[in-house]
């Protein structure tokens, strides 16, 4: 492969635990160390999948490993995380989920009931988000090398005619929506743990976003520029990924980023910012203003999408940034997620 002749700019030492948190760290391991080998010198920005012609028919493919612990939370369990996440990486990248294979890294000594409970809750994820999971593979390693389990799962998708989704089709003056409140999954998990004396009534949010992103589809079509799920890293890291790959700059209203009180007050309490914590139910779409009205119409119309709303706006300066405006009229620029604040939620 002749890319692979490309300087390599990854500097770091070692791998760290943030390199996997899905922000600076993780986008410093990707564009400087795979990318430039994997995908040689002229490498597009890279999305939630890539986008294939096999005989003259459009496809979408995707994989993706989840390292969750706890293995079960309210709301969900990693089996059902393993699916969803999985189809709404094809779905935000305008394709539907046709087919999926799963890999498993078990532990040795994990009780059986605990791994049949995760296969029958990857077997309804699957059933609700109809995919079908087609094939997989099993490994077991030694006691107290794999919390359990691990699942990696990989999948093909037939894309949605009429949705291209691209940064490079992202305007100024284009309307920044999101579907519904942010930071329930982020938090559920780590009130879970039990490492913390806050009690709240939060559930994740997992679930698949294709009925969104179809409902988008049918009111807006191709007036949907991008969408991206914010899990890993949340919304601020989403968007500043978009600012950097489109090259413009996104302006958001704080006020009018749906949040739990639940939510917000846990992160006040741990000195964490809401638009880091990762959702799994929620997605982000950029939409040609002439269009956004009757998308956010058609979310809300859709079980999931309720609370939809516009919340922000491309703009042409500071390229590359994100800012945030306040309910008190005040503004601050919100970086990606920097550091690994909440290890193994997805």
């Amino acid at each position: 492969m002749s890319g692979v002749a490309r300087k390599i700019r990854f500097q770091d030492a070692r791998v760290e635990m943030a390199h996997g948190a899905g922000g600076k760290a993780s986008r410093r391991l990707i564009d400087g160390l795979f990318a430039p080998i994997l995908f040689g010198p002229s490498w597009e920005p890279l999305g939630d999948a890539a986008r294939v012609d096999v005989g003259g028919a459009r496809l979408a493919l995707t994989t993706d490993s989840f390292v969750v612990h706890p293995l079960r939370f309210p709301g969900g369990s990693i089996g059902e995380l393993a699916v969803n996440g999985t189809v709404n990486d094809l779905a935000v990248s305008g394709a539907r989920a046709v087919a999926m294979v799963a890999g498993y890294v078990l532990e040795a000594g994990l009780p059986t009931e605990i791994l049949e409970a995760e296969i029958r809750a990857m077997a309804g994820a699957a059933a609700r988000a109809g995919v079908t999971i087609a094939g997989g593979d099993t490994k077991v390693v030694e006691h107290g090398k794999a919390d359990g389990m691990y699942i990696t799962t990989s999948a093909v998708g037939r894309v949605i005619p009429d949705l291209e989704i691209s940064p490079a089709r992202v305007r100024v003056g284009d309307q920044v929506i999101l579907s519904g409140p942010i930071g329930d999954h982020g938090i559920t998990i780590l009130l879970a743990r039990g490492e913390l004396d806050f009690e709240a009534e939060l559930r994740s949010d997992t679930r698949s976003v294709l009925p969104l992103v179809e409902a988008l589809a049918r009111a807006a079509g191709g007036a949907v520029h991008w969408m991206r799920d914010p899990t890993r890293g949340g919304v601020a890291t989403a968007l500043n990924e978009l600012s950097l790959d489109c090259g413009l700059a996104i302006a958001a209203e704080e006020e009018r980023i749906p949040v739990r009180d639940a939510v917000r007050g846990a992160c006040e309490l741990l000195g964490l910012d809401p638009l880091h914590i990762a959702n799994e139910g929620q997605l982000i779409a950029v939409v040609a203003r002439d269009s956004a009205e009757a998308a956010v119409a058609a979310l809300r119309e859709t079980p999931g999408g309720e609370y939809a709303s516009i919340f922000g706006e491309v703009i042409a300066h500071p390229a590359g940034a994100v800012v945030v405006k306040s309910a008190y009229g005040g503004s601050r620029i919100v970086d990606m997620l920097v550091g690994d604040p909440l290890p193994r939620i997805c």
